[in-house]
């Protein structure tokens, strides 16, 4: 098994490259990392539905889609994080979420922390789930990755992932809240992260047999570059793979309420609908079927606006108005 102490912090690298180690290193890969400020999305949510739009962009959060299901999860330096690669020879034993987080277990209970494995996919510490872990399955290969909050601020995790469940209806897979600890409040004997990185490492290296340590060369580094760039720093990829989701939402403004009613369909606008009880200047439905085809994006929106002019068809209503509508 190779053990990597990964360095990169950000978001999207790294997702990048939970798949290059995942489909391009033939050996089992034990790895930690950190991302920094961002909320990963399981591969079949639709992340608008699980984010916080206004505190996200606030906070200038990333928002990255990964390859693995299970619900949304919010990093940051607090928060460390941990893969898995293996190939067995037995597709239907290749999910097991106990074998993969009895490790990171054993390390806290030998710091004297009472760590369980409950449920379908977490770690608990007196009933407060502390990590939650996704899996990844390619034929005889699978990828765990999991959470492990350490010194999260908590207000940013409550913050980014909180969502008015109204807004949205699809049927994508909605993460479930839970209550939330950080390792750090339960250790009898105070350690730094490092450390405890460090201590997970060491377990590894010597309960795994024939593991050592790997570096990226910088053949590995380019090519998860590659990746990044074309895939996980992609709207395409982190917005746009979102299933059929309708969405609604409405403002005051200084010319009347509005409201907007809109189908999508991988991030792309298919239909929509604006109620209120604004003053119209030119006929409603002609705005609308412009906003047909365009991505539910900020600045695809901002773009569209501007050109379509909202004053020509709303008394008193410009672009911003009408796009906190949107999101």
């Amino acid at each position: 098994m190779l053990c990597i102490q990964h360095s990169s912090t950000d978001p999207y690298f790294n997702i990048a490259t939970d798949e290059f180690i995942f489909k391009h290193i033939d050996e089992d890969v034990f790895m930690l990392w950190q991302n920094d400020n961002a909320i990963i999305v399981g591969k079949h949510q639709n992340a608008l539905a699980e984010i916080n739009v206004e505190y996200v962009k606030k906070k200038g959060i990333h928002v990255v889609r990964r390859l693995s299901g299970g619900g949304a999860v919010y990093h940051d330096m607090g928060n460390l994080n941990f893969s898995f690669t293996h190939t067995g020879t037995d597709s239907s034993k290749m999910v097991d979420f106990r074998k993969y987080t009895q490790p990171i277990i054993d390390v806290l209970q030998s710091l004297g922390v009472e760590a369980t494995f409950e449920g379908r996919n977490d770690l608990m510490i007196k009933g407060k789930k502390f990590s939650g872990n996704a899996e990844h399955v390619i034929g005889k290969k699978v990828l765990h990755h999991g959470t492990l909050l350490f010194s999260s601020e908590m207000r940013d995790i409550s913050g980014a992932l909180k969502i008015n469940p109204l807004k949205y209806k699809d049927r994508a897979i909605k993460s479930v809240p839970k209550r939330v600890t950080n390792i750090v409040d339960h250790l009898g004997t105070p350690i730094t992260l490092e450390n405890f990185r460090e201590k997970i490492m060491e377990h590894v290296l010597s309960r795994f047999e024939n593991a050592k340590m790997y570096s990226f060369t910088e053949n590995d580094l380019q090519r998860i570059q590659k990746i990044r760039d074309e895939k996980y720093a992609t709207w395409d990829w982190n917005f746009g793979y979102s299933p059929k989701y309708d969405f609604s939402q409405g403002v005051r403004t200084k010319g009347g309420t509005i409201e907007v009613h809109l189908n999508a369909d991988r991030g792309i606008i298919t239909a929509v609908k604006i109620l209120g009880d604004y003053f119209h200047l030119r006929p409603v439905e002609d705005f609308e079927s412009q906003l047909v085809g365009c991505p539910h994006e900020e600045n695809a929106l901002r773009e569209k606006l501007r050109k379509i002019e909202p004053e020509k068809y709303f008394k008193d209503i410009g672009v911003d108005d009408l796009l906190t509508t949107f999101f």
